[in-house]
């Protein structure tokens, strides 16, 4: 700031304004309340009535000191002092002078100050004169755009010849931030002064013109609403003098949208189509289209999940509960709560996707019971879909609604019937799906079940993108064989084996008796069915993997039991394996012992079938004829070449055991394998044949006690099988003393109960010799 020879220094009591200030030739009224300001008034009308106003710098400031003063002010003269009760007082002062805060002479009991008084005498330099009219159009055009400038400040500001005085007016009276009304004040040549206005002006009307843009626009929207709210109360007030409830539905329904957490997408469509309804004519068919798309939109759980139990102790004690065996099952259950526990322990996102689990047996080993049990555990709502016989892909992502009677399809109709997010969801019999002209279904499936794609799945019917990612999603199949390559990719498969005996037994004790005797309207316990009995019933009326048939069985008995307890008025009944029979009738199933003495061409195999491990008597007969080869029994090809493969290898080695090296010229050969009605197949076989061929052609006897499985291949190796447990228990019911077992099979052994290894003896052969060597009777 240029400073100018000055006129004259003043000493005038000071008073400190906050939000507040005035300039030259400005009349102007304010309240006084603080005590230093009260006592500058006062000492001001002792003197010659002048005071020193000067503005703070920062208005919240109650006591301010020096740094918080502003440097320039004004000097102005009071008029009139009016005392106001609380006392305060309001005084009316005139500006008179710009003034420079020179130096403090006092602080208490008020404020005094030398000021200087600057000389402002000013030159009408053509410069000047061309400003000033500059800043009177610039102030014209302000007014004009901001509608905020009255016709009594322009007439003022119109009436004003003085440059000094004409940015002063316009500053007091125009600019509303104190930094400009200060830049002003502080501004000692008029040509600058006017030129600093001039500027601020142009920002102001630039400024009021946006506003004025702002303002139209939102009264447009504001008219617009008002006239849309005032047609809807128009067209509900007609709708409901028509006695058509469609309105107060759409009103609902826009109730329901606002408080719904649906995404951008979702709730863009559904207020799209609640326009569409409103728009429509009453009785319209497409109203209601349009009102159930919405309604199932809004029946969604968008947000809504249930909080998982991850309470290992409760899950597992739950979970053994309902369930005897299937501890694989069990463990990766246990394991997914853990991993959840983890993950909220120790990060900030506890959110986890769901794991796709396939549980892959035979029929009736619990396979769906267990997923129920899962959801309970867990805490979970529990949905169930069969995919028995579906062969339409509109059965999993429903219907394009331009088909007439669309809906959506059976996961979002599932979710909706959970009403969370995160059920758990069983697709039953996975491996039962079917195609036709109308689609895949296990390629919609692909989708659903890929944790990496269905955080954003989208269904035919609703076109929305809707997160399944938190399903923890469950399979069952009886086979893997016919699930298509890629579904099976995208599950964890979890086998779930047959049944034991011994855990036939404990389930059924367990389980099945007490459910049957509560169903049947029996008092608890008053059937009982000895060990000897139950173990009766399962071996001689029931022949399955499950327990379905011997659940059905159990009811016979409890119903012939209800029957007896009436007739004779007994209490209770005990079922002994006499008593079995009697409801029951004749055992069904007999098993075939082995022999004890050793037999000639008479080999004890073991298969695996779907009710579990069997024993399988191969015989072999050797007869005079021209060399051929006949197999029977209902043998499949992969049994039919295991036979092809042991007759080769026992010619290979005929002069090794004693063979004539020519018996495929002069013998006919009949292998056949009992229950010729059964179907039967696999290569598991192949060791059993080749120890028949060679007994029978060498005519050394096979010791009965001794049961054997294993693939062989034309060099003598004997090929590791499957089903090892099973085969195993199916020993240990017939009463084999000794087991022959390929070698890679070994690690097999540690899934076979302890009490049922104890039993017999298991030899690990790698070569057919190895099983030829302990399975024949030594030569004499």
């Amino acid at each position: 700031m240029p400073k100018k020879k000055t006129k004259q220094t003043l000493r005038l009591p000071m008073i400190p304004l906050r939000g507040l200030m005035v300039f030259p030739h400005m009349v102007l009224h304010f309240d006084v309340g603080r005590a230093r300001s009260v006592a500058a008034l006062e000492q001001a009308m002792v003197e010659e009535q002048k005071v020193f106003l000067v503005a703070q710098k920062d208005g919240d400031v109650e006591e301010p000191a020096l740094a918080d003063l502003c440097r320039v002010g004004t000097v102005a003269l009071v008029k009139q002092v009016l005392n106001l009760p609380g006392d305060a007082i309001r005084v009316l002062v005139e500006g008179q002078h710009r003034a420079l805060l020179h130096a403090v002479i006092q602080e208490e009991p008020y404020w005094q100050a030398d000021v200087v008084l600057p000389d402002d005498e000013v030159q009408m330099t053509p410069e000047v004169q061309a400003l000033a009219r500059t800043t009177q159009d610039l102030f014209e055009e302000y007014a004009r755009s901001s509608m905020r400038v009255s016709g009594e400040t322009l007439r003022s500001v119109g009436e004003v010849e003085r440059p000094e005085q004409l940015a002063d007016i316009i500053a007091a009276n125009v600019l509303t931030r104190v930094e400009d009304r200060q830049a002003i004040l502080e501004e000692i040549d008029v040509e600058k002064r006017l030129e600093t206005l001039c500027g601020i002006l142009i920002r102001e009307t630039e400024l009021a013109a946006i506003e004025k843009q702002v303002q139209t626009r939102l009264k447009k929207q504001i008219d617009k609403n008002q006239k849309d709210y005032y047609l809807r109360e128009q067209i509900k007030a007609i709708q409901e003098e028509l006695g058509d409830k469609e309105a107060t539905d759409v009103e609902d329904l826009r109730k329901k949208l606002a408080e719904t957490p649906l995404n951008d997408e979702a709730r863009e469509k559904a207020e799209r189509e609640l326009d569409r309804i409103t728009r429509m004519a009453p009785g319209t068919p497409e109203i209601g289209v349009s009102r159930t798309y919405v309604e199932w939109i809004l029946d969604l759980p968008w947000g809504k999940s249930t909080t998982d139990n991850l309470d290992l102790k409760r899950a597992r004690r739950i979970l053994d509960e309902d369930h005897y065996a299937m501890d694989k099952v069990k463990e990766r259950v246990i394991e997914y709560l853990a991993v959840r526990r983890m993950k909220e322990l120790n990060t900030q996102d506890g959110a986890m996707k769901g794991p796709i689990l396939c549980f892959v047996g035979p029929p009736g080993v619990g396979k769906t019971s267990i997923v129920k049990g899962i959801a309970r555990a867990v805490g979970r709502k529990f949905v169930q879909m069969s995919l028995g016989g579906v062969r339409d892909e509109a059965e999993i992502r429903g219907h394009r609604r331009t088909y007439i009677g669309a809906i959506p399809g059976r996961i979002i109709a599932g979710l909706k019937q959970a009403g969370t997010m995160n059920p758990v969801f069983l697709f039953d019999e996975i491996d039962k799906m079917s195609h036709d002209f109308r689609g895949d279904p296990a390629s919609a499936m692909l989708e659903v079940l890929d944790a990496e794609q269905n955080f954003a799945f989208r269904d035919h019917y609703l076109e929305l993108p809707f997160d399944l990612s938190r399903v923890m999603f469950i399979t069952t199949a009886n086979s893997m064989d016919t699930i298509p390559a890629p579904l099976l990719d995208r599950m964890e498969i979890i086998e779930v084996p047959s049944y034991t005996e011994e855990e036939k037994l404990h389930i059924a004790k367990k389980h099945l008796l007490p459910k049957q005797v509560k169903e049947h309207g029996l008092p608890p316990k008053s059937v009982k069915v000895s060990d000897a009995a139950m173990r009766h019933i399962i071996e001689g009326y029931t022949r399955e993997a499950g327990v379905r048939t011997l659940s059905r069985t159990i009811a016979r008995v409890v119903r012939k039991s209800a029957v007896e307890m009436l007739e004779e008025d007994k209490q209770t009944v005990s079922v002994s394996p006499q008593t079995a029979e009697k409801f029951l009738g004749a055992p069904r199933y007999l098993r075939d012992m082995p022999e004890k003495k050793p037999k000639v061409g008479v080999v004890n195999g073991l298969a695996y079938t779907t009710v579990g491990g069997e024993t399988l008597a191969v015989e072999c007969s050797v007869m005079k004829g021209s060399g051929q080869v006949q197999l029977t029994g209902q043998l499949g090809d992969v049994m039919k070449e295991s036979a092809q493969a042991a007759r080769s290898w026992v010619r290979a080695h005929a002069e090794t055991y004693g063979i004539d090296p020519e018996f495929h010229k002069n013998l006919d050969i009949h292998i056949h394998v009992p229950e010729g009605a059964v179907p039967k197949d696999g290569p598991s076989a192949g060791v059993t044949m080749a120890t028949a061929l060679v007994s029978a052609l060498s005519n050394r006897p096979v010791m009965q006690d001794v049961a054997m499985t294993g693939e062989i291949t034309l060099r003598g190796r004997v090929l590791p099988i499957g089903g090892v447990k099973e085969k195993l228990l199916a020993a240990y019911r017939a009463g084999i003393k000794t087991i022959l077992l390929p070698k890679e099979n070994k690690k097999d052994l540690e899934e076979v109960p302890a009490h049922v290894l104890s039993q017999f003896r298991v030899i690990a052969a790698e070569t057919i010799e190895d099983v030829l060597n302990v399975a024949l009777v030594p030569e004499a």
